[in-house]
């Protein structure tokens, strides 16, 4: 049977496409293992375990993340649920995360964004919120801890709001916190959730017709019905009513409280996240890209991993699909270089087991085999040529001077830095003087010279010392004439160049930044670029 536009729109509208974002501890990767676990994609949740453990969670795919218990790398994860098919994309928690957590955001069209009840809003979750509202990402909060003692649920509802500028509109509502803790109420469905400590108990959902029904007060007791009624009735008259509307362009978000370690509430959760994510529109498609229903297939690399088969040396290239349909075989135009290319080795994945399919949907997530041909931010297509919006790439926070142990291997260290750097796992920097010796490593979390320093030694044989070097913020140079010797002469700063011989000043503090753009305003100093063809370093 042909394929028709009608099959096609009713495989994209299964589609949903996530990430988590959250603070480190905030029980993501725990999170996670439920919803796989209730998709079906394992069998048995694990919880992150010490190092000398055998058993790690099925997100984790790096030896490094398994041995440190923390996730590093992006992994995507894929499963079915209810007729949907969910495209989780599972960003790296650790609070030293990089530029890989920025991309997998411009990929996805909804976030879920992880709270511990017990601290609340942390910077992380800042950072990552800061990012998704950039996009215009519609998110959905799951508090979790809930069984623990932790903050007064309207205090946190009151800091979302305040600190990230994002009201909230609870679904459910807790009974209780801590030793205290019953359940939720489901607002949404009338229900009654009861919290049992015994997780082999039956999870049956009491309905509750009224709030005054008498088998809900003598589920609960009668201090703890009072007390329900009371804040139940205050978000009636003082809280936000969920509007879907503005929870699609980010301005609401609907709040969901549970507990992920006891696998409470993750499932009604889950059941209401695949109805309020949206399955991809054209509502926030890049500038320029087709709808998602169009016939005509289009996709953009938001990764590149090299080696996550270290026995065969591969390099995998993540695309999104942001229109049309894929399948195993086809070929499709690469915009920037305007090959035609034959797509054969198409994977999808779950963590690091991967699995050649036949055909994939817009939203989907799947993976190329690529010989070195494909970079982050390149188009395919077919029909008439589609170019995304650039992944910029962000300035560094974090330096590092490369010392090699053995000369004799810095073939191996060229080799390695280049792929590293193709990936976007660290960022390479030159003395102008000494292109050839010494490079400098650049990385937006300080975690990442760990990864850099472990890939080096895990995957390419090269041992090599990382010195750290005092400088604090980095921008990029743009003007019509630049003289980097007397600029160096003349201000508190260095300047490097970029792989692609891009000027980049390094500076040690804000006040020597501050001051250096305040006395050179015949200078741009650009705090994020766009990345074009990298130049190799020799």
């Amino acid at each position: 049977m042909s394929f028709t536009q009608t099959n096609l729109q009713a495989e994209i509208a299964r589609r949903r496409t996530f990430a988590i974002i959250s603070h480190p501890d905030a029980g993501k990767t725990t999170l996670t293992e439920k919803l796989l676990l209730y998709g079906g994609a394992i069998h048995l949740a694990g919880a992150v375990k010490p190092r000398r453990s055998n058993r790690h969670t099925a997100s984790d795919w790096m030896a490094l993340e398994r041995e440190r218990g923390i996730s590093i790398s992006t992994s995507v994860l894929q499963f079915q649920y209810r007729g949907r098919h969910l495209n989780l994309l599972d960003t790296p928690g650790h609070n030293d995360f990089s530029e890989d957590t920025y991309r997998t955001l411009a990929a996805v069209d909804c976030a879920i964004m992880l709270i511990d009840s017990v601290k609340g809003v942390e910077p992380q979750t800042i950072k990552l919120f800061q990012a998704c509202r950039l996009r215009g990402l519609p998110i959905v909060t799951f508090l979790n801890k809930m069984d623990r003692e932790g903050r007064d649920p309207l205090d946190l509802l009151d800091e979302i709001e305040k600190v990230l500028g994002l009201p909230g509109s609870p679904a459910n509502w807790p009974i209780g916190a801590g030793s205290s803790f019953q359940g939720v109420y489901d607002r949404w469905g009338r229900q009654l959730f009861h919290f049992h400590k015994d997780l082999s108990a039956p999870k049956v959902a009491l309905e509750v017709a009224e709030l005054e029904d008498a088998r809900l007060r003598q589920q609960i007791g009668a201090e703890a019905h009072r007390k329900l009624l009371e804040e139940l009735d205050l978000l009636e008259g003082a809280g936000h009513q969920f509007d879907r509307d503005r929870f699609l362009t980010g301005e609401l978000t609907p709040v969901f409280f549970g507990s992920a370690i006891n696998d409470f509430g993750v499932a009604p959760f889950l059941d209401r996240f695949i109805e309020l994510a949206p399955a991809p529109t054209a509502v926030r498609r890049p500038a320029a890209a087709r709808p998602p229903d169009s016939p005509e297939f289009s996709a953009f690399v938001f990764k590149i991993q090299a080696n996550m088969d270290p026995q065969h040396r591969d390099r995998t290239a993540f695309l999104r699909i942001w229109s049309g349909r894929f399948f195993r075989g086809m070929e499709a135009r690469h915009v920037r270089t305007g090959k035609v290319l034959s797509l054969t080795r198409p994977v999808q994945f779950l963590a690091q087991e991967r699995k050649l399919i036949e055909e994939a949907f817009a939203g989907d997530i799947i993976g190329l085999w690529d010989p070195g041909l494909l970079r982050i931010g390149d188009s395919l297509c077919t029909g008439e040529p589609v170019e995304f919006e650039e992944i910029p790439r962000f300035s560094p926070e974090h330096f590092a001077q490369v010392r090699l142990t053995d000369p004799g291997r810095r073939k191996q260290l060229k080799k390695g830095l280049d792929q590293l750097s193709e990936e976007g796992a660290v960022q390479v920097f030159f003395d102008r003087h000494r292109l050839e010796r010494d490079p400098i490593l650049g990385a937006v979390g300080l975690l990442q010279f760990d990864v850099v320093q472990y890939r080096l030694r895990a995957e390419y044989g090269v041992e090599a010392d990382l010195e750290p070097l005092p400088y604090k913020f980095a921008r990029w140079i743009e003007a019509e004439s630049f003289d980097p010797d007397a600029f160096e002469q003349s201000a508190p700063a260095i300047c490097v160049i970029d792989v692609e011989r891009r000027p980049l000043v390094l500076f040690k503090n804000e006040w020597s930044l501050r001051d250096t753009t305040e006395r050179h305003p015949e200078l741009r100093f650009i705090a994020a670029v766009q990345p074009g063809r990298s130049a190799r370093f020799a």
